[in-house]
């Protein structure tokens, strides 16, 4: 069986990566647009306090697929893939807040052991773990919480499939459809032939004409450098809004993000983005103020009109799956969601009910190609 893949981010990579370990034969195609999600992606693994009930469906399913995932990918020599289980401080200076997400947490581990510990500490406890925090922030522990750098496990997937002998190309796909069927792609001067096609363009997924909106929410996410600090243990921070901390090794932590919807593909930090980030950031964590920035990193998030993922075969063309729409959240959710493209595109039952994700949720012009 022949597959070909449109997109090379984090749930392109994984689709072909399973696909692969199946003994399929895969084609990745790529153009390589400034901005992909994947590279500048925080990797917060931590989806307990999402509210929405379908989203949290595949968010958690995501979170709970790593210990999978990463077995695999170390059978396969790869190891390198920046995850770490490190907890989380969901941090607050009223009771009562921290009240409500103890209660949802705690709920929801009685579901899903993986949430790990939960304990709520003072705030010298949180400071302690998490030394740049600002006085007086309490918070909630979350053990189960991890950090991922998509870069470094998106190239383990991909050097992994190349290993089982998928192909990548460099350049724009351009569907091919035959009497209500996907028979491959175009890119530059030469045919890909497939059984089935996986569409996971990420904010790109407008200009792929197959009726589905998806638009470009523009993140700016900062790194900062903090010299002489051993930083790769702190736990992930969640203040209640929508701003985040998390570190990594090599002294750095990383802030964000600002939400920018209406930009379009405006590659561009800004002044106003990285005033808004550092703000937000400093009034968490003031012993931030003296590191270093290192970077801003710019990424577009992809959103459909609803806020949930689009995961799903298209009704009017057989073989053509979609693979997208998972906004902020594609570092925990993609590579799972890659997971169930590559189920989809050979035909098998994907692990969770997907009936909320379907991609084409209202009337669309007709692709058969017919």
């Amino acid at each position: 069986m022949k597959v070909a893949v449109i997109g090379a981010g984090i749930v392109g990579a994984s689709t072909a990566y399973h696909l692969v370990k199946k003994g399929v034969e895969v084609t990745v195609v790529d153009r390589g647009d400034e901005g992909q999600a994947t590279a500048a992606g925080a990797g917060i693994v931590c989806p307990w306090l999402e509210e929405n009930p379908d989203r949290y469906v595949l968010y958690n399913a995501g979170a709970c697929y790593y210990p999978h995932l990463l077995s695999m990918l170390k059978g396969d020599g790869e190891s390198h893939v920046g995850y770490a289980k490190v907890g989380a401080l969901s941090v607050s200076d009223q009771k009562d807040e921290l009240d409500n997400i103890e209660r949802i947490i705690n709920e929801r581990k009685g579901q899903t052991p993986e949430v790990g510990a939960v304990r709520r500490l003072s705030a010298e406890e949180a400071q302690a773990l998490f030394p740049p925090l600002r006085d007086g922030l309490e918070a909630v522990y979350i053990g189960g919480a991890a950090r991922v750098d998509g870069v470094l496990l998106t190239n383990a997937m991909k050097k992994a499939a190349k290993k089982h002998g998928a192909q990548f190309i460099h350049g724009e796909a351009h569907l091919e459809v035959k009497e209500g069927k996907a028979i491959g792609v175009q890119v530059n001067d030469q045919r890909v032939a497939a059984d089935s096609v996986v569409v996971a363009a990420g904010a790109w997924m407008s200009k792929m004409g197959l009726g589905i909106s998806v638009e470009p929410q523009r993140g700016q996410i900062i790194h900062l450098r903090l010299p002489g600090q051993e930083t790769s243990a702190w736990p992930v921070i969640t203040p209640q809004s929508d701003y985040y901390l998390l570190s990594f090794e090599g002294s750095r932590v990383v802030v964000g993000a600002t939400r920018e919807d209406g930009r379009g593909f405006d590659y561009r930090v800004t002044a106003g983005g990285v005033k808004e980030v550092l703000d937000e950031a400093l009034s968490v964590a003031p012993g931030l103020s003296e590191g270093t920035l290192e970077e801003v990193r710019i990424g577009f998030r992809p959103f459909g009109k609803v806020r949930l993922p689009l995961i799903g075969e298209i009704p009017t063309a057989k073989g053509l799956i979609v693979a997208n729409g998972l906004g902020s959240s594609g570092l925990t959710m993609g590579p799972y969601a890659g997971m169930i493209a590559a189920q989809l595109a050979l035909s098998e039952e994907p692990d969770i009910d997907i009936t909320a994700y379907a991609p084409l949720r209202n009337p669309v012009h007709d692709i058969s190609g017919s």
